[in-house]
């Protein structure tokens, strides 16, 4: 018994994400000012300006099912829809209404319900037919939907069968990602395509949830799937790369004022407060995580980050001669804090094309995080203090008092 329950919690919970997957494919297939709710007036709520207003029920069913004149799946759907056609009590109103019945099932033939498949001949007495095949059923539900039915007025009825659509031997739920990505990322690098439908569905999927907490009140459109997937894609062109860690926070608290590292040691020298100091260790995570990611993804990558990081040495080393130019050697240790603080801001605020590893990565975590994983280092390639070389040891230990 209890694996029975084990089972037909894992079917409905798998009929759940179907619902969510099986909508994301659907976007492909509709004109991009169609809006899409979950789990509102039904499994999925399409509606379009032109098209109108469509409720999408869906069944994930196992391998071999079909679906059968006196199915459950078909008649529970019926009641629904039913329930929101009579709710709509405008004429123009209910001419705009379709219902769509997605199943991975198969109809057999011979079944009165191949009258609902796609392109079949348009009728005029669906509502007889209909109730003489409820008529042959002993189930008590489907006798509830039969009395349900047979009050509604014959040419009411004649129309509400008429706006019903039936797709069986629909796409399972596996096959859903490999679809999308043969069909509709060709456009992608091939070595790319699955990590850019994986974005997209974790992204959807968040929006959904959003939608199904309430978090989100408004539908999600077609043209925002257009514009995430294009946005997506974009980040894997040549000269670009994907952003994932753009607000990334570490597991554990940061702490300016006790964090031994180098590079945070670095920061306290100059005078740097603490604030600007949290924000540097959080570029330093970031971007740390963000170049491990690359490299995974990436395979030729390291490199080009070597190069990346080769050209950020240099820059600092040209900057570091204009700003400490004019600095004199016996300066007082505040004009030199303040020296080294300038030369930090001038590089933390530049957009310049050299500080990015490639065209249109733009992001300034990844430069300056990159900074400072160079100012850490065992031998700091990148260092702000002047005479950071010279009196290293030095300077760690006024930090340290």
């Amino acid at each position: 018994m209890a694996s029975e329950k084990l089972y037909s919690a894992a079917e409905q919970a798998l009929g759940y994400v179907y619902q969510v997957r099986f909508a994301l494919l659907q976007t492909f297939k509709l004109n991009e000012n169609t809006v899409c709710f979950i789990e509102k007036d039904d499994d999925i709520d399409f509606s379009d300006p032109e098209e109108g207003k469509i409720l999408a029920s869906l069944k994930h069913k196992a391998i071999g099912d079909s679906l059968t004149d006196l199915s459950p799946d078909f008649w529970k759907s019926v009641r629904i829809w039913l329930n929101y056609y009579q709710i709509e009590n405008s004429v123009s109103s209910k001419k705009d209404l379709s219902f769509f019945l997605f199943t991975t099932g198969k109809i057999p033939e011979g079944s009165v319900l191949k009258r609902f498949i796609p392109n079949s001949e348009l009728r005029t007495d669906y509502g007889n037919e209909m109730k003489s095949v409820l008529e042959k059923s002993e189930s008590k539900t489907l006798k509830k939907i039969y009395e349900l039915i047979n009050d509604v007025p014959e040419d009411d009825l004649n129309h509400f069968f008429s706006c019903i659509t039936i797709f069986d031997s629909q796409e399972r739920i596996q096959d859903i990602p490999q679809i999308i990505i043969n069909q509709r990322l060709r456009t992608v690098r091939a070595n790319f395509r699955e990590k850019v439908y994986e974005r997209l569905e974790g992204w959807w999927f968040s929006e959904c949830i959003d939608l199904l907490t309430g978090k989100r009140n408004e539908p999600i459109s077609v043209q925002e799937v257009s514009g995430k997937l294009s946005f997506i894609a974009e980040e894997y062109h040549a000269d670009n790369l994907p952003i994932e860690f753009e607000f990334a926070e570490p597991d554990e608290d940061i702490f300016p004022e006790s964090d031994d590292r180098l590079f945070v040691k670095q920061l306290r020298a100059i005078g740097l407060k603490s604030e600007r100091i949290k924000r540097a260790i959080l570029d330093y995570y970031r971007a740390f995580q963000q170049r491990n990611s690359w490299l995974r993804e990436f395979a030729d990558l390291n490199g080009e980050l070597e190069t990346y990081d080769d050209r950020l040495v240099d820059e600092w080393s040209r900057l570091k001669e204009i700003v400490f130019e004019e600095l004199e050697e016996d300066a007082p240790e505040k004009i030199i804090q303040a020296t080294a603080r300038k030369l930090l801001n001038q590089i933390s605020t530049s957009d310049h094309e050299n500080f990015r590893i490639r065209p249109k990565v733009s992001k300034t975590f990844v430069h300056m995080g990159s900074y400072h994983i160079l100012a850490n280092e065992s031998s700091p390639r990148v260092f702000w203090h002047p005479h950071f070389k010279e009196r290293l040891e030095e300077i760690l230990d006024e930090v340290e008092k």
